[in-house]
């Protein structure tokens, strides 16, 4: 936050007729596309340009394969619209080459407690059209669709630095599977460490401490009070979450995301502990296999530790067949990541607000999980 910006909008809000009304042109040869995610061809078609194209690692061994139900729930929460998933195509051969989303969310950012934003993600341009120039067209476009909704704010996360992050979180991983993890090339043994004693180092109890049970609809308010509470009372950048967005985002979906919850004996609406997980595989480029992994979520202890909590997600996270369990050091995670044997990664994650001005914070001040 500069001197000359005090906390707020640094462009400062349009009334709509002074938005552009017309969509920005495209570069000879291309044109603009909707999507809609719940067609089952538009869907395949974004699932192949990200298998094909989005985030790898630097080494390129890894790359994330986002599944096509996993995109589906990325992209259809409460109050999304189809204009705001935008798709480039090839005017001749009309095959997608490019794709960026906005979904609605409203958040708090340090002092200001209510604030409609969008949430950006799946930048992604196709590899060998990466020379022309699409990438700064798509968010201008994306940014004009927001515009003349009324929103002029958005947050996003990414592993560059740009001018100027929020925030920096660090990534951290949990073996579960260490022999398929260094087979791969995800992990390195130890000189002084055998695989059998890697093994028995990481190796997770077979059942849970703590009488968990999968949330279901009956759960969504009591988690609604539980998350809400939690996250107004700690965090500087969090989401204020509907109950409609809560069941959205935490009733359990196979294969994309798992809650669980701890429920008063007395009264069973009355949710003491949650913990979730969302599923993110990515595919081994130089080998015909996939990396199973699962990301730390949204998880409150009230009835027990939450180191304690995130014992049981390791246990709970090894018997839906992941080889490893990630997690941000953001929220209250740096309390449990040395204890549960979680090692650090190379990759910073930056959070970013758009359009906004807000002092830096620290990883432990965020609130907020971006897929």
């Amino acid at each position: 936050m500069s001197p000359e910006h005090p906390e707020g909008p640094i462009v400062p809000n349009k009334p709509k007729d002074e938005v552009r009304a017309e969509p920005y042109k495209m570069p000879n040869g291309f044109e603009w596309s909707t999507l809609d995610i719940m067609d089952t061809e538009d869907r395949q078609e974004l699932y192949t340009l990200l298998a094909n194209n989005y985030v790898e690692d630097d080494d390129a061994l890894f790359r994330f394969d986002y599944s096509k139900q996993f995109l589906e729930w990325a992209l259809t929460p409460p109050g999304y619209t189809n204009d705001l998933l935008l798709g480039v195509r090839a005017s001749a051969s009309k095959k997608l080459v490019a794709f960026i989303s906005a979904v609605p969310a409203n958040v708090k950012v340090q002092a200001t407690s209510n604030l409609d934003v969008v949430e950006i993600n799946f930048l992604c341009v196709h590899k060998k059209l990466r020379s022309k120039r699409l990438a700064p067209v798509l968010i201008k476009e994306i940014t004009r669709r927001v515009n003349q909704k009324g929103v002029f704010q958005a947050v996003y996360t990414a592993g560059v630095v740009l001018p100027t992050p929020v925030a920096s979180a660090r990534y951290y991983h949990r073996s579960l599977n260490p022999k398929k993890l260094v087979s791969v090339g995800f992990s390195r043994t130890n000189p002084r460490m055998t695989m059998a004693r890697m093994q028995k180092l990481y190796k997770v109890a077979d059942t849970t401490k703590h009488a968990f049970i999968d949330m279901t609809e009956e759960h969504v308010d009591g988690v609604h009070k539980l998350l809400t509470k939690y996250l107004e009372s700690k965090f500087s950048l969090h989401a204020n979450f509907t109950k409609e967005e809560i069941a959205h985002w935490l009733l359990p979906r196979t294969g994309v995301i798992n809650t669980y919850v701890v429920v008063d004996e007395d009264d069973k609406t009355n949710v003491t502990d949650m913990v979730s997980f969302y599923h993110l595989p990515s595919t081994i480029l130089n080998k015909d296999e996939t990396l199973y992994a699962a990301y730390s979520y949204y998880n409150v202890a009230t009835s027990m530790t939450l180191s304690e909590l995130m014992r049981d997600a390791l246990i709970l996270a090894n018997a839906t067949g992941i080889d490893v369990f990630n997690a941000l050091n953001l929220m209250e995670n740096e309390t449990f990541l040395e204890e549960l044997k979680f090692g650090k990664g190379d990759g910073n994650l930056q959070y970013y607000v758009y359009n906004w001005s807000a002092p830096s914070m620290k990883s432990a001040d965020i609130g907020l999980v971006l897929l």
